[in-house]
Formats: structure tokens, sequence, C-alpha cells
């Protein structure tokens, strides 16, 4: 008879190997997913999908969900859902435009093209994104109406709003300065985004060793040396790779020439540049890095995470649970707005269908991330991968020629999934449902 008591060595090595070093199973199973994804696209596209344009491209079609998806996380650990942040979106948008397009030159009296224009219409549009999320948050914490029923409400008050401010038409051409935050409109160029990735590699192998003194510091086990030399190697690798191919995308001659003709120069023969990397990748990698320190290293960030894993315990120790939901909310509008910026500007103007559908992307984004449906669990990093997988598969499919009804039943069934995986990975390893 076979004796099954005793593990196999195997499994036992592999699973003391992932412990030693630390390893997210769940953020690797993730990252493999969206290999394998781009491995199949670039087969089934003949080369097409992993070119630098489409790489470009797909930057900056996620960015705006992206944004969105970090706020998520937040509303999504505190046991919330908000389902008005396309409509949100749509509504801040269309403040901007017409900010920039009638108030500021018709009624106070700016010139086209005043440097300011773009500055005011930026800061009305957070405004309004951070007053109405702080009203859904109030209705949610202070009056207790679900916020499934607010925010559900607010997708329909909020996208007809839009419509009525705009009259049902769309506003543009917006001001050319507010474009750079589009994509093509606003990049860095090769040298800059040398220099921005060379600082974000830094930066993160500083944050890993960093994080490997405070552990040996206070007597925590920490991982091999040459296990912190091969990570931080990967993501050197993998920041300056992703640096690397943005630069190979090179501006197109004819849009080239445009731009030496506008300040009246000659362009020189066979003359070639980078769009190198957006800005609007720039902005998101800020809100990033702003909204991971909000949660593990300030006093916000613990409520939050507190509240989200036992709201009963959370109130009793002392945290003010009611005015943490405005603050929640106040901070997903406010993302909604600085999306409705790029989702705009890389438009060139603000459409009556500008982020229909957003909210089941954003939310989609979380869930695939890792963020659990119950609370108390979540990571903006893992948010962002969700909606870099999001659109890479939409992207694909449409490159591969998926009709868009298709593409929405291919979806719906990968979130469904995500969830069921998320569901048994979570049993299997004793957390939080």
């Amino acid at each position: 008879m076979t004796d099954t008591s005793h593990p196999v060595p195997g499994a036992a090595k592999r699973r003391s190997l992932l412990d030693t070093l630390e390893i997210d199973t769940r953020l690797l199973g993730m990252i493999g997913a969206f290999l394998v994804l781009c491995i199949v696209f670039n087969v089934f596209t003949d080369g097409r999908f992993l070119t630098p344009r489409n790489v470009f491209n797909l930057t900056i079609q996620t960015v705006s969900v992206a944004i969105m998806a970090t706020g998520m996380v937040f509303i999504i650990v505190t046991r919330h859902i908000d389902l008005s942040v396309g409509a949100l979106l749509a509504t801040c948008s269309a403040v901007m435009a017409m900010m920039q397009t009638a108030i500021l030159p018709d009624v106070i009296g700016l010139p086209l093209g005043h440097p300011m224009i773009w500055v005011l219409a930026a800061i009305t549009g957070m405004l309004t994104g951070t007053l109405i999320g702080a009203f859904h948050g109030w209705l949610v914490g202070y009056l207790s109406i679900p916020a499934f029923i607010v925010t559900l409400g607010g997708l329909l008050v909020w996208r007809n709003v839009a419509w009525y401010l705009t009259n049902g038409q769309t506003i543009g051409p917006l001001d050319p300065t507010f474009l750079i935050f589009g994509g093509t409109n606003g990049t860095l160029g090769e040298t800059w985004s040398w220099i921005v990735g060379a600082i974000a590699a830094a930066a993160a192998v500083a944050i890993l060793f960093q994080s490997r003194r405070k552990k040996s510091a206070h007597g925590f086990p920490v991982k091999p040396m040459w296990a912190e030399v091969t990570i931080s190697g990967i993501v050197v690798a993998a920041i300056m790779g992703f640096v690397a191919t943005l630069n190979a995308y090179e501006i197109p001659s004819r849009r080239l020439e445009r731009m030496f003709e506008d300040r009246g120069e000659i362009m020189p023969e066979g003359f070639t540049a980078s769009y190198g990397m957006p800005i609007s990748v720039l902005l998101l990698i800020i809100v990033a890095i702003g909204m991971t320190v909000i949660a593990q290293r300030t006093r916000l960030g613990r409520y939050i995470f507190a509240t989200g894993g036992n709201p009963d315990a959370a109130e009793l120790s002392g945290i003010n649970t009611r005015m943490l939901t405005v603050k929640v909310f106040a901070l997903m509008g406010a993302l909604c707005a600085l999306s409705a910026i790029v989702a705009s500007a890389r438009l060139s103007n603000h459409s009556n269908d500008i982020g229909t559908l957003d909210e089941l992307r954003v939310i989609a984004a979380a869930v695939i991330g890792g963020t659990a449906l119950a609370g108390g669990l979540g990571t903006i990093y893992g948010a962002i991968l969700g909606a870099l997988i999001m659109q890479s598969l939409q992207s694909g499919m449409a490159m591969v020629g998926v009709d868009a009804p298709l593409q929405n039943i291919v979806v719906g069934a990968v979130l469904v999934a995500a969830v069921l995986i998320d569901i048994i990975y979570r049993k299997r390893t004793g957390a939080k449902i």
C-alpha cells in the first residue's frame, strides 16, 4: 500500500521557495495571464499587437479607467460600490468643455489660448467631481441609503446632466494646452522618457531595499540577497523595457513636418523623433504612487481598511465611519474628474457618449486586480494591472475582428470567472472571501 501521509517533496520545496521569496502568487498569476494574453493576440494579429505603436495606444487607452480603478479599490474595500463613475466623468468633462469654449472666453472674457483657460477649467472640473462624490458619500454615510441605490441613481442623473449642459452636442476643440493630457498631443519625448524611467527604476529598487532594512531592523525574516537582487533586476528590466518600447514609436514624418512648419522652420532631411512616454501615463504613475501612500502610510488608509475589515469594530474603536464614507466617495469623485481630463483630452473634445460603460470596466478592473467584494482587501497596483488586462482583452479582440457584442460577452464572462477564481483562491489560502 502506498503511503500518502507525507507531502510531496517537490510541492513542499515549491511552497517553501515561494514563502522564502515572499512572492504574491495571485499577482504572479495575473502577470502570467497578461503575458499569455499578449502572446496569443500577437500571434493572431501577425505580430501587430506588441508593436510600439499598439503598446503606446494601449497605454493611453488604459489610463482613464486605471485612474478611476484606484479609487474604486477604496470604495469596494469599505464594502460599498459606485455605479456612477462613468456618468460623473461625463458631467465633469461637460463642465470643463463648457468652461474652455464658452464660459471663460465669452462670459469672463479670457481670449482663446490664454494660459489660464485650461487651469481654471481643470480646477472647476476637479471641484465638481469632488463635491458630487462627497454628496454621494453624505447620502450613503449619513442618511444610510445603500451605495448601490445612490450611485445607480447618480448614473442616471449625471449622465443626463452632462447632456443638458452641452445641449446634446459635441463640444470642441478644447484648449491646446489641455490636450497634452490626452496622449499623442502630449508626450515627454525620448530623452525625458529615459530620465523618468531611470528615476522610476532607481526609486523601485530603493523601496525594495528600504523595506528589507526595516524588516531586518525589527527582527523579521528577509529574503536572501540573491532574491532581492533578482527581483530588483526584473523590476528594472520591466521599467526600462517599457520605456524602450514607447521610445521606439516614431512620430510620422508628416506630423514632424507640420511641427517644424508651426515654428517657421524646415525639417532637416532624414530627421526622426520618438513620442516617448505619454504625459497621461506619467499622471497615472503619480496617482498610483499617491494612492499607494494613502493606503499604506496614512491614517486615512488604515481607517479605510479597518472599516472594510470590520465596520462595527472600527466604529467602536472611535473611527468616524460616516465621515470616512464621505471622504472615500469625494476622493472617487476627484479621480473621476481627473479621468475626465485624460479622456476628453484624448478625444480632443467632449462627446455625449464619453465614459459610457466605464463603471463596469472600473469595477471589473478592481475585482480582477484582487479587491475583495466583501471588503477589507485590495491593492492599487492590482487594480491598475486589472485595468490593463481588461483593455488588452478588448483591444486584442478588436484587432482580431471580434464584433462589439461578442467583445462584451467575453468581458462579462472574464469578470465572472475572475471572481470565481478569487473565491477559490481565498478559500484555499484561508483569506477572507
